[in-house]
């Protein structure tokens, strides 16, 4: 756990789109539209339905492999295990690998990929042309969604609605969501939040990567103090954090009682009964209100690169 850079005051009135990240940011919507044709043109590099897969990833693309692997078997498709790169366990039998990496050089994932079994297909997902990754696996490169802030948001959000289409979701109403969130004023409707000293994410199923994801963003971004649980944990030490000026942020269906809990603390309970991949999209406008706060530059965050590559 972290602790803030500073306490946030003084919020700025208007937010311009001056950086790569909110540039990226807004984009989302039209690219989860596209991704439909891509899921469509690469069926055959996606895992099929009764297919044993592991997904994996580093960071923000193995909350995306979290993600999918609940979705998938929730939809009744097979067994499907989120691996972090680093950690790949030996020894269990799968039909598929699907790796998920935006740079295609990030070392532990080469060296994951390249330890596979030669024998089981495996597909890379990945924004950056001319990479590594790419010559590892069969190749689904996205490059219309490669980013140029450190911060990912669109390649992942992208890559999961690529996944979904291919699950055989509609995806129509969570685009129209993601429009919704991204056409309001930022001020009214993050007003309870902007200045939270600690923001706690919580989340069931698929949700719960993506409330990863989210408390992932605003250290990133802004260097806030945030932490993520399932939901269901959330009673069980952590809601010893929850107070006047704090925040429980929940990501998808709420389970029974813990909202009233939490505001029994004091703290904020924020939740909207939209997908929880519309939901992330209002995280990420709060990244890019809270950095400008902040006076930080949410495309550069402080020790972090595009790629972690090892000596």
């Amino acid at each position: 756990m972290s602790s803030p850079a500073k306490r946030i005051s003084a919020p700025a009135t208007h937010l311009a789109p001056t950086t790569h990240l909110a540039t990226e940011v807004a984009t989302q919507p039209d690219d989860w539209a596209r991704a439909a044709r891509t899921a469509t043109a690469h069926r055959d590099l996606l895992p099929a339905p009764g297919e044993r897969v592991a997904v994996i990833g580093c960071g923000t693309s193995l909350f995306m492999a979290r993600a999918f692997a609940a979705l998938r078997e929730s939809a009744g498709q097979g067994l499907t295990d989120a691996w972090p790169a680093s950690a790949v366990p030996g020894g269990r039998e799968y039909d598929r690998f699907l790796v998920i990496c935006r740079s295609g050089t990030t070392t532990e994932v080469l060296t994951a990929i390249s330890a596979l079994p030669e024998a089981i297909p495996r597909t890379v997902i990945s924004s950056s042309p001319g990479t590594p990754a790419l010559t590892l696996a069969e190749p689904i490169l996205i490059d219309e969604v490669d980013e140029r802030s450190v911060v990912q948001t669109r390649f992942a959000t992208t890559t999961l609605a690529l996944l979904r289409w291919h699950l055989g979701e509609d995806l129509s109403p969570v685009i129209a969501q993601a429009r919704d969130v991204l056409a309001e004023t930022e001020t009214a409707a993050l007003a309870n939040l902007r200045q939270a000293e600690q923001i706690a994410f919580v989340g069931m199923g698929f949700a719960a990567a993506l409330a990863d994801e989210a408390a992932l963003k605003l250290r990133e971004s802004c260097r806030s103090w945030t932490d993520s649980y399932l939901a269901t944990e959330y009673r069980h030490g952590p809601i010893s954090l929850a107070g006047p000026g704090r925040a429980v942020w929940a990501f998808g269906p709420v389970i029974p009682g813990l909202a009233d809990e939490i505001q029994g603390t004091g703290a904020h309970f924020e939740h909207r009964a939209i997908d929880p991949m519309a939901e992330l999209v209002r995280v990420h406008r709060l990244c890019l209100l809270r950095a400008a706060d902040l006076g930080l530059d949410p495309d550069r965050p402080r020790n972090l690169s595009r790629s972690v590559i090892l000596g």
